[in-house]
């Protein structure tokens, strides 16, 4: 099983990662978790990420489309956070075709604004292992305590109301393109994603079947 993720912040992409990665024996190549534990190990691709991110500047679609080469082969994966755009969906398209793979579908994860906003000003993350909670649908064991590493939880400061709309607007410009670019591929699968998440991964389930 091969799978790419694509939604909007607050759609559950990382989430739906997880749970089909151990659901289908699949590896999951999530961008953000690679490049937060180079960051971490301090490598020399983690040197360079972290570079762009003091002076809040988008890593490079060069550097980024290395990360992926790196970590995409012929087994099984979910493919979490790439691509993000038109461009970088035509590197990926390259990547595979050098390295000779073919991926099942290109999932969007289809939720309205009015449940973004919702989800995203509850969320908390993980200071320290990048873990995500929700103060509703999925919240800690202990207030303000990550279960998997005991790190400190904080919520993001893009995830205001004021600054999600923003985003919101950015990636509905964004995804339009890319949406095309797999539609006309043949592989475009969109699902209601505005459920809690094991209804979600029971739909995803039933139209990869």
């Amino acid at each position: 099983m091969r799978i790419i993720l694509f939604g909007a912040p607050g759609s559950g992409k990382g989430t739906q990662a997880v749970v089909m990665s151990e659901y289908y024996k699949a590896k999951k190549v999530s961008l953000g978790d690679i490049l937060r534990e180079e960051v971490k190990k301090n490598s020399e691709l983690g040197a360079q990420v972290k570079s762009y991110m003091e002076k809040g500047l988008l890593v490079p679609d060069e550097l980024v489309s290395r990360v992926i080469e790196e970590n995409i082969d012929g087994g099984s994966f979910i493919l979490d956070g790439y691509p993000r755009n038109a461009a970088q969906a035509a590197v990926l398209d390259s990547i595979m075709k050098r390295k000779k793979i073919d991926y099942d579908a290109f999932i969007y994860l289809d939720v309205n604004e009015a449940t973004l906003i919702n989800r995203l000003s509850k969320r908390l993350v993980c200071k320290r292992c990048g873990a995500n909670y929700h103060l509703i649908n999925m919240p800690p064991k202990t207030n303000g305590i990550c279960d998997k590493c005991s790190g400190e939880l904080i919520q993001r400061k893009d995830d205001t109301p004021e600054v999600i709309k923003k985003r919101l607007e950015v990636f509905v410009k964004e995804s339009k393109s890319i949406l095309d670019f797999y539609q006309k591929q043949g592989k475009l699968i969109k699902v209601d994603a505005s459920n809690e998440r094991d209804e979600v991964f029971s739909r995803i389930k039933k139209i990869l079947k």
